[in-house]
């Protein structure tokens, strides 16, 4: 793949993290739950890092790509629960569920266009930003599983 290939994957998969970035900043100026805010503007954090990580290689047209070993576990929660609707006053589950569903598009979306090359920088690029993403998709379901199924006094 050509470099015009690859800075115009990039160019896309900027404007997806500066999305993702805008959508959980406002949607942290939208619930009231102080545990939903400090999630919400943790997960616009780590999209800005992938921002970030992108320009970075878009300013040196390459990537150092590292696919981690330690691979994310989908549990596949929030497939199966029906995503709430954005709204004032939600509670933290319905937050965490609903960033879960972002996560997984977000993952879904990298994976798709990862598909669609052969083996190289580009596909490399764009599994390890699928990859961060579900990663986001396993935290977002492990705190919304700890939140709506605490443990009780009685174990």
């Amino acid at each position: 793949m050509g470099s015009d290939t690859l800075q115009s994957v990039i160019d896309l998969a900027i404007q997806r993290e500066e999305e993702a970035y805008n959508f959980y900043m406002n949607l942290s100026n939208v619930v009231e739950d102080k545990a939903a805010k400090d999630t919400l503007k943790y997960l616009a954090d780590e999209e800005a890092g992938h921002k970030a990580f992108l320009v970075k290689c878009k300013d040196q047209m390459s990537c150092d790509v590292v696919l981690r070993p330690d691979m994310p576990v989908d549990y596949k929660v929030a497939e199966h629960l029906k995503q709430p609707d954005v709204k004032k006053n939600m509670n933290s589950e319905e937050v965490f569920l609903v960033a879960a569903n972002r996560e997984i598009n977000a993952h879904n979306f990298y994976k798709g266009l990862a598909d669609l090359y052969p083996k190289g920088p580009v596909k490399e690029l764009l599994l390890r930003m699928a990859s961060e993403e579900m990663k986001h998709k396993e935290k977002m379901e492990y705190l919304y599983a700890n939140t709506a199924f605490g443990q009780t006094a009685g174990g």
